[in-house]
Parts: structure tokens; C-alpha cells; sequence
């Protein structure tokens, strides 16, 4: 009796396509997890503006400003107007929006804030009164 050692070619071939899909699926859920945690990162950004602009800007003032920036809402970190792949609130390809209303020369009435996001609807918060 002959006792061969190895692997056939079929069981090679058996591995290579199991590892094959799981390095796929993994890499499918790695993009769905780094998406998720962009999103959460905008929607923490915005929150955090908001609050400012209500708790903050608003009682201080009696309106909201034209536009935000780190130096309008200092009680803001300056790194949460800069949306994931670095660009500014205001800039043209940021993906967050302030867009002011009702405004006059002492400040406006109301806004909105805007996030947009990869995997949701945009997430959006408008001002209380």
C-alpha cells in the first residue's frame, strides 16, 4: 500500500475560493464600517454646532449669525467644521451646509444645518424658535 503526502489540487483549489470570499466579505464590511463612522462623525459635528448655535450664539445675541466659523462659535472644536475628507463649512464641496433665513443687519431668524451623509438621508437641524 502507498501512502502519498500532500494536498490534491481540488483541496488547494477548496482553500484558495474559501479564502478568497472571506477576504472579500471582509473588505465589503471594512468600507460599510469606515461609511458608518464618516456619518457618525457628521452627524456629531452638526449636533455640536447646533447646540453651540442655540445655547450659545443665540441667548448671547437674540439671533444667528450669517455664517459659522470657529471664530463665530468658539465654543465649538475647530476641527468639526472641517467635514471627514477635511474641507471647510462654506466650502463648495464640504459636506456640511449652514444656510441662514430671515435675515436682516442685526442677524437672522432662523437656519438650517446640514449634513450629507453616504448611507442615510441627510441628517438636518433647524433652529428652535
Amino acid at each position: 500500500m502507498k501512502s502519498s503526502r500532500g494536498f490534491t489540487v481540488i483541496e488547494l483549489i477548496i482553500v484558495i475560493a474559501i479564502l478568497g470570499a472571506a477576504s472579500i466579505i471582509f473588505f465589503v464590511q471594512k468600507n460599510n464600517v469606515e461609511v458608518a463612522a464618516r456619518d457618525q462623525t457628521r452627524k456629531t459635528a452638526i449636533n455640536a454646532m447646533h447646540y453651540s448655535l442655540e445655547e450659545v450664539y443665540h441667548e448671547a445675541n437674540g439671533s444667528y449669525p450669517r455664517t459659522i466659523t470657529s471664530e463665530v462659535l468658539p465654543s465649538v472644536d475647530p476641527d468639526l467644521f472641517k467635514d471627514p475628507f477635511g474641507t471647510k463649512i462654506g466650502e463648495s464641496e464640504s459636506n456640511y451646509r449652514y444656510e441662514a433665513t430671515n435675515c436682516s443687519d442685526n442677524g437672522c431668524q432662523s437656519y438650517e444645518l446640514r449634513a450629507l451623509l453616504e448611507n442615510e438621508d441627510d441628517f438636518i437641524k433647524k433652529n428652535r424658535s
